[in-house]
């Protein structure tokens, strides 16, 4: 190995990709999850999440359900579908709350699904931190 190149040194920060069409809710997570230490992008459409799935490459994926442009369940279909996404950690956080909508999540191999109204921002984190297998913080 030639001593004059420097390799690049991973990032310690795990990165997030919210996908957030709601402007206010978006600032709150991305608030949040800066002060966790996360490296977080965020995109309003299911048609930048794709895009930025493969530039990002994100460590998870916070995914909202009804989005302007691509769906989150058209989204999910397609990341699990795409050899270099198939295996890219993926919570869905929506409004969504009936059974179908979970069932037709977990059909398509969604990592979790959590309905807004029934978590708050801390339960996010603590669900993303136990899918990238980070310890809680004491």
């Amino acid at each position: 190995m030639d001593p004059q190149v420097i390799q690049p040194t991973p990032s310690l920060h795990k990165k997030v990709l919210l996908v957030e069409d709601d402007d206010a809710l978006a600032s709150v997570y991305i608030t949040r999850f800066d002060a966790e230490d996360f490296e977080v992008k965020r995109v309003p459409n299911g048609e930048e999440a794709l895009s930025s799935a493969l530039s990002f490459r994100p460590d998870i994926i916070l995914l909202d359900v009804m989005m302007p442009k691509v769906s989150g369940f058209d989204v999910l279909d397609i990341l699990r579908n795409t050899p270099e996404t198939s295996n890219m950690k993926v919570i869905m956080l929506t409004a969504l709350s009936q059974d179908t909508d979970k069932q037709r999540a977990i059909d398509l191999h969604v990592d979790d699904y959590l309905v807004k109204s029934q978590v708050v921002i801390a339960d996010v984190v603590e669900k993303v931190r136990q899918h990238l297998g980070m310890t809680p913080l004491a």
